[in-house]
């Protein structure tokens, strides 16, 4: 379906209430979220009822994550509306926001996390899907949308030791540790850590994670708090890049168990060290302020193969590779306040703030040379195991071959300044309406030194993205509203890699979205949301017909959002999610990774005070692995999950999660035409949840 909107839009998903498992008590709560708390640095930023909000966001709660058994990202975005995942090359948290493919548009307490890697959910307190392209309160990025964690923050007054055990069927285990420690009457210290062995259904994998992250909240008045925290996370895994796709266009199922790789030079290393401080102050009862310092020092290492061609004919595929090493040093300046006042008979909720980023990063690759073919590239055939280990092996015509990361791809430094200012204004016209306006000013200053062309460029972008909304509540548990957002990105990409080429003279790309939608919290304790939206890209290019001339390269999204909240008796908790995609480019080729229909479900039942368990249903249309006339296509599927709990004692709970039930071959997303992620078999999660 195809539409165009001539207002503006955003629409609000959240659920008032969660199932929720309280590691103190092993009770059921209810989390009633009729705000977002400005104090958690959220998405919003600031302290409206999220009924009244003008743009389309999901929340998932730490209650809900340790429930369901999630450990990553991925399985976050799998019960989301209007997102799906991404395979990310197998290294790195990658996400669909409704078309818009992105690997940078992560958030920790609204500052940018843009390093490409797996993050670990051990300190977060809610994890925040933000949809729809929105600089004002993010700034360039955000095309898509945004995914944003709030972190666990030290309790003052509060004194708690929680624990979460795990271990899977893979052999995999878990190790989280929550505790607060109550230091008087003004401050309060929490330490969360983890430790996590990796493991999963395909050969050759292993890695372990590693997270340590103190906090510290000390109250210096009423009208005073300052929180810090410093997290270090140390992460190594193998890299899986999927299977290769077949005649039919399909990924070959005769593949499920082999992997495409070298078993000792597949793999991540991430060593990180991340500094934040939040001082938060209210100057009076219509005047909070909220000021920031983000600090992230990152180094990592990417190597891998993979299937880079495959001849069905002769049972052969072509192995390519490289290694990637990535330094970058991240720091974050923001403030921003929130002013409540009254001009006659309309009030004001003002937000003015600002952001200076300053990011320094050196990223380089080296690809392998093969000994036989004097390039990066060699033929193999098909096989479980590959003949090709620890750089060398049998090539597929019998003949021994070695191969060495001596070949130097890039390698680029990068200086980046970003200054922003930002103002909206969220005003009460009547009761029944609210307008909300804005508009951020950005300056995206960026040197680029290319080493090995001994080339420095650099280029400056200013603009100013608006953002506008309306909201009708015909009654207090009903919204209806419009919204239309601006968000933009240079083209110096998602990690800043390089401007080389043409690539100095040509502006960012910018990204609109224009939505509808209700909101109508119609039972205590349960909510339906649905929006209805188009998204639209504009990139310049060269003219292949004018040397000095540009031709406009568009894509457009639009579709409809559906969601189902809350408890739907006492007993009995429901979300559901469904979502309807259309994308096509300006020649009308479909886009990649876009399925057309995708709908989740989860329903947890508490059988009694002690007994309940849960099944769910992701369900994903077929989809295109390219944009491209001749793409091949990742197959429609349905996996099945589930969970149980029983507790032991008031202090101790037993929890069983089983994934992909009826045992489905799936293949959830893929990164190019020859490497399909296969989705994992039937696994079973067992844990230990508590308190002492």
């Amino acid at each position: 379906m195809k539409f165009k909107l001539t207002s503006i839009a955003t629409a609000v998903l959240l659920s008032p209430a969660a199932l929720a498992v309280d590691l103190e008590n092993i009770e059921r709560v209810t989390i009633n979220g009729q705000y977002l708390s400005v104090n958690q640095s959220n998405s919003i930023k600031s302290p409206t009822p999220i009924i009244d909000v003008p743009q389309s966001l999901s929340i998932m709660t730490s209650e809900e994550i340790t429930a369901r058994g999630i450990t990553s990202v991925g399985q976050i975005i799998d019960y989301m509306p209007g997102v799906n995942t991404s395979q990310g090359e197998g290294h790195r948290d990658a996400v669909v926001f409704r078309g818009v493919r992105s690997t940078a548009d992560f958030y920790i307490d609204g500052n940018r996390d843009d390093v490409q890697y797996y993050r670990a959910l051990y300190n977060v307190e809610q994890v925040e899907i933000l949809r729809g392209p929105n600089a004002l309160l993010f700034g360039r990025g955000g095309t898509g949308g945004i995914f944003n964690r709030v972190s666990k923050k030290a309790q003052v007054g509060e004194q708690f030791v929680n624990y979460n055990v795990s271990a899977n069927t893979f052999g995999a285990y878990n190790l989280q540790l929550d505790t607060n420690i109550d230091t008087g009457d003004e401050s309060g210290v929490r330490i969360n850590a983890m430790y996590e062995s990796l493991d999963n259904h395909r050969d050759f994998f292993y890695g372990d994670r590693y997270g340590f992250n103190p906090t510290a909240r000390f109250q210096l008045s009423d009208d005073t708090i300052i929180d810090l925290s410093y997290e270090y996370i140390d992460h190594e895994r193998f890299i899986d890049r999927g299977i290769p796709t077949g005649a039919n266009g399909e990924p070959v199922e005769a593949f499920e168990d082999i992997v495409f790789g070298d078993p000792d030079n597949n793999y991540q290393t991430l060593d990180a060290d991340v500094f934040r401080a939040n001082l938060q102050h209210t100057f009076s009862d219509n005047l909070k302020g909220n000021f920031n310092a983000f600090y992230g020092d990152y180094d990592k290492v990417y190597a891998t193969f993979y299937a880079a061609g495959f001849d069905p004919e002769t049972n052969v595929a072509t192995l390519d590779g490289y290694i990637d090493t990535t330094q970058r040093e991240n720091l974050i300046l923001s403030a921003n306040l929130v002013g409540e006042f009254a001009t006659g008979s309309i009030e004001h909720t003002v937000i003015f703030g600002g952001e200076m980023i300053n990011t320094k990063s050196n990223q380089d690759r080296f690809n392998p040379v093969f000994d036989s073919t004097g390039n990066d590239k060699e033929a193999f055939n098909v096989m479980r195991p590959l003949s090709f280990r620890g750089l060398q092996g049998v090539n597929a015509d019998g003949v021994n071959v070695t191969t060495a990361f001596s070949a130097l791809n890039d390698d680029t430094h990068v200086d980046l300044d970003v200054y922003s200012f930002y103002v909206q204004d969220e005003i009460a016209l009547s009761e029944n309406f609210d307008l909300v306006l804005g508009a951020r000013f950005d300056s995206f200053d960026i040197e680029v030194f290319n080493v090995a062309a001994d080339e420095l460029r650099n280029r400056t972008d200013e603009e100013v993205s608006p953002r506008a909304g309306v909201v009708y509540k015909p009654q207090e548990n009903i919204s209806i509203y419009a919204s239309y957002s601006e968000s933009f990105l240079p083209r110096s990409g998602e990690q800043y890699a390089n401007i080389n080429g043409d690539a100095d003279q040509l502006d960012p790309d910018t990204f609109t979205n224009q939505e509808i939608g209700i909101k109508w919290d119609f039972m205590e304790g349960l909510s339906f949301t649905a929006a209805i939206f188009e998204n639209e890209q504009v990139s310049l290019d060269n003219d292949p017909n004018d040397p000095e001339g540009f031709v406009e390269v568009d894509s457009d999204v639009s579709g409809f959002e559906l969601q189902l909240q809350g408890y739907v008796t006492e007993k009995l908790h429901i979300t559901a999610n469904y979502s309807n995609l259309d994308g096509e480019n300006s020649d009308g080729v479909a886009l990649r990774e876009l399925p057309e229909n995708t709908f989740s479900v989860w329903a947890a039942y508490e059988v009694s005070d002690v007994f309940g368990f849960g099944v769910g249903a992701t369900y994903q249309d077929e989809s295109f692995i390219l944009t491209a006339d001749n793409s091949p296509v990742l197959p429609s599927y349905v996996r099945v999950d589930a969970s149980a709990y029983y507790d032991i004692n008031s202090d101790m709970r037993l929890q069983l999660n089983v994934e992909n039930l009826t045992d489905e071959l799936y293949f959830p997303n893929a990164h190019s035409r020859h490497q399909a992620t296969v989705g994992a078999p039937i696994n079973a999660r067992l844990s230990l949840i508590g308190s002492f």
